[in-house]
């Protein structure tokens, strides 16, 4: 089943992948609705994109929450896809004199308590739907964690624990489960991140990520072939490589941002 002539719900619409995303869905004939929480981004991505349907939207708002999913149905009943996009990534030091929560909690709220009620709160409706599909947003990470950022690899594990769950128990109904897992991609998720010679650029992730929707049979897992490094590196037999790659990168990386 083909990702066209849709009407499809983008959380974190207003940046980064989220946006590319949702310009480049559009123009495959889709009617999109976007999120974000930033009023004046969001309403710039609207006026450059006057069919786009958009709210503002704090995911970590439980009772925003629950209205925005109040109204986006009601105002936009033929609602049949979701995409689970709107994180945050911020570093942690667990070798600190005193360890400091505020980011895990963050962390955790925006990148899985939110999904998760937001996927339980609009699945009645995609249900109803002959034809309607739910994606999330992992990360290679999920599979090869980086150690500065410990929450958020752990995030993204258990959103592609969830997904893989959720899916099996929507076997028998119309609405199909999806993940796509990024790797690391150009944009400003943190900061400095879109300078970043390792990062590959964001136009080529979403041309191939739009060319795996176009597929007659989508996979579960929506991967580029960048991320195979990471998603395939314990099944290939070089978990521990792998994770060392990454992390000694991840070190020359923050070294060359403090000189």
């Amino acid at each position: 089943m083909t990702f066209t002539n849709r009407t499809i719900l983008i959380t974190g619409g207003n940046s980064g992948i989220g946006l590319a995303l949702a310009e480049a869905l559009q123009s495959k004939g889709n009617r999109l609705i976007i999120t974000g929480r930033n009023r004046d981004s969001l309403q710039a991505v609207l006026q450059r994109n006057p069919e786009m349907a958009g709210y503002r939207l704090d995911v970590t708002n439980e009772n925003s929450l629950a209205a925005f999913s109040d109204a986006v149905i009601a105002e936009h009943p033929e609602l049949d896809t979701v995409i689970l996009n709107a994180g945050i990534m911020e570093a942690e030091d667990y070798t600190a004199e005193r360890v400091k929560l505020d980011v895990a909690e963050r962390t955790i709220t925006t990148n899985l308590t939110a999904p998760i009620r937001l996927a339980a709160a609009l699945l009645p409706h995609l249900r109803t739907q002959p034809h309607a599909a739910l994606l999330t947003v992992s990360s290679g990470l999920a599979f090869v964690p980086k150690a500065a950022n410990p929450v958020y690899s752990a995030t993204k594990a258990a959103i592609h624990a969830w997904t893989q769950a959720v899916r099996h128990q929507l076997r028998d109904t119309s609405v199909d489960v999806h993940e796509i897992a990024p790797p690391l991609v150009a944009t400003e998720l943190t900061p400095g991140q879109s300078a970043v010679a390792a990062a590959m650029p964001l136009q080529e992730f979403i041309d191939e990520v739009v060319e795996i929707l176009a597929l007659n049979e989508v996979p579960d897992e929506i991967l580029v072939a960048r991320v195979k490094f990471l998603r395939k590196a314990e099944a290939e037999g070089r978990y521990d490589k792998t994770f060392s790659t990454v992390n000694s990168l991840d070190m020359k990386r923050r070294a060359a941002q403090i000189r």
